[in-house]
């Protein structure tokens, strides 16, 4: 512990990434409780600008869109540990058994990850979005399966690295069970790396369920979502930009919090930067 606070003080990006990550979730889980209903429509009070009643300002079904963004941040937070936790899953089990087993089993799932890997994210994630059916549940299944080939690179490379160490040669000589294996010595001493892996994709999880959510493929209104706001306010920009600025922004603050986190994270598991802070 007295490791990590000497880290944090010195490492200015990741103490602000921490501080803005905890701001943001305070104010995503207490604030909507002191807040409208982010659903209830006052057209007398359509496109107002920001004051003392409503912050942000509201849209143009007179929505408070303070309470949007928070109770949006909910959904779009939680959207982002679904889809990392799913990726994350799916991406190292099949990463770590490729490199463990080697031969045709590393051959033939190295090969469907390169596949995968060879469309840019965001096209095959709309391009999945589409076939599945405009939903927020379909979008996060689309993202989570452009995520997954990037923790089974990764995964695969820390497998084939760790398999070679004698500790894990020890463990063949004992007779200890392949899966025990995988699981006690490769998978636990591969975790650095694949938590850095983590923590920047959920930026990305983030980005591509909200530009989902911007081409109506995702989350489908009334529900508040950032992406969907931002779309939804589009034609406002304009005369009342503080209607998109709002949930662009969160986006903007949110993405940027998870990459300094990590960056820093990093920089926390490389023993040569770390024993240098």
């Amino acid at each position: 512990m007295s490791d990590l606070k000497r880290f944090l003080a010195n490492n200015t990006l990741a103490l602000v990434g921490t501080i803005v990550l905890a701001i943001l979730l305070l104010a995503v889980l207490i604030g909507p409780f002191f807040l409208p209903s982010p659903l209830a429509i006052d057209m007398a009070a359509k496109l107002q600008p920001p004051s003392f009643s409503h912050w942000l300002g509201t849209d143009n079904f007179g929505r408070d869109m303070l309470s949007r963004v928070l109770n949006g941040g909910r959904y779009t937070l939680a959207i982002g540990v679904f889809v990392v936790a799913a990726a994350f899953i799916v991406g190292v089990f099949f990463g770590l058994v490729a490199g463990f087993a080697g031969g045709i089993v590393d051959t033939v799932i190295m090969r469907i990850v390169d596949a995968i890997l060879s469309f840019p994210a965001l096209v095959l994630a709309i391009a999945l979005a589409a076939a599945f059916g405009p939903s927020l549940q379909n979008a996060m299944i689309a993202v989570a399966i452009t995520l997954a080939p990037q923790f089974a690179r990764v995964a695969r490379a820390q497998s084939l690295g760790v398999s070679s160490r004698l500790y894990v040669e020890a463990a063949y000589a004992l007779g200890l069970p392949r899966g025990r294996i995988l699981n006690r010595y490769i998978l636990v001493n591969s975790i650095g790396p694949l938590l850095v892996q983590a923590s920047l994709a959920f930026g990305s999880a983030i980005l591509q369920t909200s530009a989902l959510g911007f081409l109506g493929l995702g989350a489908q209104p009334p529900m508040p979502e950032w992406g969907a706001d931002v779309s939804a306010n589009l034609s406002f920009v304009r005369s009342s930009p503080w209607t998109a600025l709002g949930p662009g922004f969160a986006i903007l603050i949110t993405v940027l919090s998870f990459n300094l986190i990590g960056d820093s994270l990093a920089d926390w598991f490389n023993p040569r930067r770390r024993s240098a802070a």
